[in-house]
């Protein structure tokens, strides 16, 4: 029995090898996403101080430069809504990689601040292009008793690509950084040539024996991969092409609707200004160390929380995890919100009289200045636990497939338009009233999510994809039927 027991696991572990290439194929997009996307963060302070007066920025040029990703991103979100049903969730995946290497050429050579402006937008469009099309592709690849772990993958990647640009940050310039950027999106562009599409997207075209091929690749000819492609083509069968008409019935209305109100209270949470603008951030708190260090400290609790997510989402459940990150997150802004309102400072250096001068002139070191810090800490390790990669995945898991495509498209536009408006706007609110202000928002915000999750948020743990359609479909609660 002992001997059977371990070549069943075998088998399994075999027939899901090729499963993990793709996956980890795929979120070498989100590498270049989390990369991109806070890649002002150590390049900022060197060009608010830069020598070359056409590429000096100032708290305008600086907002622009942090926001006009989230702009393209939005854009990418539009164009993905087309192409992931017209021409495929893999193939859209594999553009991406064009106006992402296409932007880090023009960053790495600009002479002027309006092609920074232009790099950072042609790598927002890569990457709200790769933040519709990567989830999508990642669920409908995966079977139910992994698709928590791999669906985690996405966020987890984009933190490590974070990370990745914060410790580079210390050593590189940022023209090198720019430089490096390029090389994740083509590695991305080459794996995925050998890579299957979605059974499920080539069942809905047509493409029968493609699609039973691509899944028997993705689970072995071992596995009982007939079986699960009968239950793939029945979901299909039952359902068609959404018309505008079906907008007024629960099983697409109500998944869309929850998938985009989640992305739009994502970026709610503030997620993007803090990271993009961490360093500066940390400028204006005072933070013991200095704030390049701080930010990759910050990165690093960030990749063991997403960690942490991904070895939980399919044991303690989707909803306990949005519980507890929205209640950390709420701890940690609205300890922010105090320490900087306690300062004397709205502008400039905000807490500038928690540092004093010892004799010989050093700065002496003050527990409190350690409170940015910690709090930033917490925030991030509770976003990246749960509204980080749990919303990229419920918005694969929940949304029927003649609506996945163009819905997840949308989600992303309505994500990245909040981000911009957030974005462009929180430098200049800091420099006027300071930084308890936005972080008070930001806190309100975190108890709104709580109880959207409490009221709105299915739990999809160890659901298939087929299951949760059918939830939709009948209106079930908790209990979801197959038929």
């Amino acid at each position: 029995m002992d001997e059977k027991t371990e070549l069943v696991k075998h088998t399994s572990r075999t027939s899901n090898a090729k499963l993990y290439l793709a996956v980890f194929s795929a979120v070498l997009g989100n590498f270049s996403f989390g990369y991109s996307l806070v890649y002002p963060s150590p390049v900022i302070p060197q060009l608010k101080n830069s020598d070359n007066p056409q590429l000096k920025m100032n708290t305008e040029q600086i907002a622009w430069f942090g926001s006009i990703f989230t702009l393209g991103a939005a854009a990418g979100g539009l164009g993905a809504m087309l192409l992931n049903d017209l021409i495929g969730r893999k193939i859209s995946i594999m553009v991406s990689a064009v106006p992402s290497t296409v932007g880090y050429i023009v960053m790495g050579a600009a002479q002027v601040t309006w092609m920074l402006h232009l790099g950072r937008f042609l790598t927002g469009i890569a990457g709200g292009m790769t933040a519709a099309s990567i989830p999508v592709y990642i669920s409908e690849i995966s079977h139910p008793k992994v698709r928590g772990a791999l669906g985690s993958c996405p966020q987890v990647t984009a933190v490590f690509g974070a990370l990745s640009l914060y410790v580079l940050g210390l050593v590189l310039p940022w023209r090198w950084l720019a430089v490096v950027g390029e090389f994740p999106a083509l590695l991305m562009l080459l794996l995925l040539c050998f890579m299957p599409d979605s059974p499920r997207y080539l069942v809905s075209c047509g493409q029968r024996d493609k699609a039973l091929k691509a899944l028997e690749w993705l689970r072995g000819p071992n596995s009982e991969f007939t079986t699960e492609f009968s239950r793939i083509e029945f979901s299909i069968s039952s359902q068609g092409k959404i018309q505008w008409s079906d907008l007024k019935i629960p099983f697409y209305y109500k998944p869309i609707l929850i998938s985009t109100l989640m992305r739009f209270l994502q970026q709610m949470t503030g997620i993007t200004p803090i990271l993009v603008f961490l360093e500066p951030i940390f400028l204006k708190t005072d933070v013991f160390l200095e704030p390049k260090y701080d930010a990759a400290l910050v990165g690093i609790i960030r990749l063991m929380s997403v960690g942490i997510a991904a070895t939980l989402m399919d044991k303690a459940g989707r909803k306990a995890l949005l519980y507890a990150s929205g209640f950390l997150m709420f701890l940690s802004t609205l300890t922010m919100n105090m320490y900087s309102h306690n300062s004397h400072c709205p502008s400039g250096n905000l807490t500038g009289t928690m540092l004093t001068q010892d004799p010989a002139g050093a700065s002496a070191f003050h527990a409190i200045t350690l409170i940015p810090l910690i709090s930033t800490m917490v925030f991030i390790f509770g976003y990246a636990m749960g509204w980080g990669p749990i919303t990229w995945l419920l918005m694969s898991e929940i949304l029927p497939l003649g609506a996945r495509g163009i819905t997840s498209g949308l989600c992303v536009v309505v994500s990245w338009l909040t981000a911009f408006v957030l974005t462009h706007v929180f430098m200049h609110v800091v420099e006027a009233y300071g930084l308890f202000v936005p972080f008070l928002f930001f806190s309100v915000v975190c108890v709104v999510n709580i109880i959207f999750t409490a009221v709105c948020v299915p739990e999809t743990r160890n659901r298939s994809l087929e299951e949760i359609e059918n939830y939709f479909r009948t209106g079930r609660k908790f209990t979801i039927l197959d038929g």
